[in-house]
């Protein structure tokens, strides 16, 4: 279904008794990526390029806007063509230093890692990460957020760290 053109998926769950099909539905990693509430695994991908997310601190609410691509290109050593894998999109926590530190520090438990929206090409994620880290005020002057910046263009630094003035 695709609402403003956004490609938005729904995820059905599947009863089992069997406990190793379960694990595999509830998510074969670490700390899992939800969906619309559901675990996310790699056989939901389903055609889909990447996904915008939302990693929050639990402990202070703090949150951190990104996208991430389910799949990576690269060209092998001596070799002609590139080739697609599977990206870390199971163990990542965002490109944010001091994110990353956080959760060295406090342990991935204390992260709730959810996927915003998911896309079909690279432009609608790129495009929907920004629309989403400008929505939410990312460099707004309070702490809510671990987002440093939009596009590596707009800094929280340059917007709120000097004295705004206005010419009237």
């Amino acid at each position: 279904m695709v609402i403003n053109g956004i490609v938005v998926m729904t995820m059905t769950a599947i009863q089992t008794n069997n406990e190793t099909d379960q694990q595999t539905l509830e998510g074969d990693y670490e700390n899992p990526w939800t969906y619309k509430g559901t675990t996310f695994t790699s056989n939901d991908i389903d055609g889909f390029f990447g996904y915008v997310y939302c990693i929050t601190n639990l402990t202070t609410g703090r949150r951190y806007i990104g996208r991430k691509y389910f799949t990576s290109s690269r060209k092998p050593r001596g070799g002609k063509r590139r080739v697609k894998t599977e990206s870390d999109w199971k163990r990542y926590y965002g490109s944010s230093k001091e994110l990353t530190d956080d959760v060295k520090k406090l342990g991935r438990s204390v992260f709730k890692r959810e996927i915003l929206s998911l896309h079909r090409t690279k432009g609608w994620v790129n495009y929907e990460e920004t629309r989403q880290l400008f929505l939410n005020n990312v460099l707004s002057e309070d702490e809510n957020f671990y987002n440093s910046n939009i596009l590596g263009r707009y800094m929280k630094k340059d917007y709120f760290n000097e004295q705004r003035t206005t010419d009237t």
